[in-house]
């Protein structure tokens, strides 16, 4: 018998995981970069984006029941996709010249 509360239970764990490695690798990954390739590419300082992407990584850690679709989960995913998509790219053009 299929039971729909360990079925959805093993989701939100996936989802709940998932959105964690989405934000540590932002985190990791902005880590990595030379201060000054933050100022070259336009964007915010390192130390923003570090202080950023920390708070919300913490706040998943320290919220890891309250599950992937609380609102501080929502906004921090939001914050390492807007990393990962946009400063990211722009950091790693500069690197590669």
């Amino acid at each position: 018998m299929l039971d729909v509360f360990a079925f959805e239970s093993t989701v939100l764990l996936v989802a709940t995981l998932a959105l964690f490695a989405v934000k540590a690798w932002a985190f990791v990954d902005a880590l990595s970069h030379k201060p000054e390739a933050y100022a070259a590419a336009d964007k915010w300082n390192k130390n923003a984006w570090l202080i950023l992407l920390g708070i919300f990584l913490a706040a998943h850690m320290i919220l890891w029941q309250s599950g992937p679709i609380s609102l501080l989960n929502i906004i921090g995913t939001v914050a390492a996709l807007v990393y990962l998509l946009d400063v990211r790219p722009a950091l790693r053009s500069l690197s590669r010249r």
